[in-house]
């Protein structure tokens, strides 16, 4: 059911998105749980093993651009399923070379397997195309959460799949990657095949018909509206701030923890804490955005994540529980600050050059993530875990400066100011 002012497509929009979003959250998570023990076996030592996440996350980046590129000119549905399926090709290619011990194919399937996280993200942009500014927070925030049953299954699937690894006669570690490659390849087909009317496309010719409109009347055509920097760029920096602090401090965990003679099954656990975190809380995240503003949201964003970077620091190495509290904190804080951070970019751009913009703004998120992944290896290698998350919680402070910029300029809900509507 749409809400008041919406259009009757966004519902349908919305449920499809949904759809896609469980089958991939099964595939992004998985592979998050497993991928640096991959690399940590392949080629040895914890720093090396920081490698294996910054290329995931540089395949991301490309895929970034890429997939808002090919959805600026052929739509959501074509742009994001290509994403997936890419995604899915990447997993696969992670299994082969697990099995055949091939370093270079592991490394390029990381990056091709990127793809999949691009367009799992993306996806949330695609829920804000044709939502009422009031309702845009929660509109972002449905498609987030819909991540999160496959997300969190993703993690608790790791020794069955495993099993099935062995029994195919791959290693154990393989197992999560055949998963994701199924689950991304089925969010690829179910949105080329549902996604209509692609939802960027008809905002697209909506924007032209009131433009054509406005003209006639000879009125001021609101299509026509320029960027409002203040509130991209607040909505840029919320997003980089929050991924930097929370790939730092999750890509190394299930390593810190498997150093401390953890099991597959316990790191498992913890990420999916982790993952569920960084997505159930979004509905929450949504409606304190529509209801109270964007500085609110930063805030909280940069206290929580502040908090899940000391936890992390004083959690006694033998403390699953604990461990868990650290890494939920960390994705309740990520949630936050990405739809806070998503909702401010969309409404800050015109529907003419949205997808690509979008596409450039996930591109330089995606590059400070990578920067933070292939650091954490090395910072655990020389320095040990507890100085890793007690400085990952420290950089969340960063935000202090974006919460006053956003207060200063009225930002107080969605697309809204103090001085008048967006």
């Amino acid at each position: 059911m749409a809400e008041p002012g919406e259009r009757p497509e966004q519902a349908r929009t919305l449920k499809v998105l949904v759809l896609g979003q469980l089958l991939s959250g099964a595939g992004l998570a998985a592979g998050l749980t497993v991928g640096v023990l991959i690399a940590d076996e392949m080629l040895g030592g914890a720093g090396l093993a920081g490698v294996s996440m910054a290329l995931f996350i540089l395949g991301a980046a490309g895929a970034s651009a890429m997939v808002g590129g090919v959805s600026q000119r052929r739509g959501r549905r074509v742009g994001l399923a290509l994403g997936y399926l890419l995604g899915a090709v990447g997993a696969f290619g992670v299994v082969v070379a697990a099995g055949t011990d091939s370093i270079a194919l592991l490394l390029v399937s990381f990056v091709v397997y990127g793809a999949g996280s691009a367009a799992n993200l993306q996806a949330r942009y695609a829920g804000a195309d044709l939502a009422t500014p009031a309702t845009r927070g929660r509109a972002v925030s449905t498609v987030l959460v819909a991540t999160t049953l496959g997300a969190v299954a993703g993690p608790n699937l790791v020794t069955p799949t495993g099993a099935v690894a062995r029994a195919m006669g791959l290693p154990e570690l393989a197992g999560p990657f055949l998963l994701a490659g199924v689950a991304y390849g089925a969010a690829g087909l179910v949105l080329l095949a549902l996604l209509r009317p692609d939802p960027l496309l008809l905002a697209r010719r909506l924007a032209h018909q009131t433009s054509a409109a406005a003209t006639d009347t000879g009125s001021s055509p609101d299509a026509a509206e320029p960027v409002r920097r203040d509130v991209l760029l607040a909505g840029v920096a919320l997003m980089t701030v929050t991924q930097v602090v929370m790939i730092a401090i999750m890509t190394v965990t299930p390593l810190h923890m498997r150093g401390h003679g953890h099991s597959l099954g316990a790191a498992g656990l913890v990420i999916a804490v982790h993952v569920g975190a960084m997505y159930l809380p979004a509905p929450l995240a949504g409606w304190l955005l529509d209801r109270f503003g964007a500085a609110l949201v930063t805030g909280a964003a940069a206290g929580t994540l502040l908090a899940a970077g000391v936890v992390a620091a004083l959690a006694p190495v033998h403390s699953v529980p604990v461990l868990a509290l650290a890494l939920g904190l960390l994705g309740v804080g990520w949630s936050l600050g990405l739809v806070g951070g998503t909702a401010m970019v969309a409404s800050a751009l015109p529907v003419a050059t949205r997808a690509r913009t979008q596409g450039v703004v996930d591109l330089l998120i995606a590059l400070a993530g990578a920067g933070s992944g292939l650091g954490a290896g090395f910072v655990v290698a020389g320095a040990g875990f507890t100085p890793l998350a007690l400085g990952g919680g420290l950089l969340a402070l960063l935000l202090v400066p974006v919460v006053v910029v956003t207060a200063k300029t009225g930002t107080t809900r969605t697309g809204t100011t103090r001085t008048g509507a967006a």
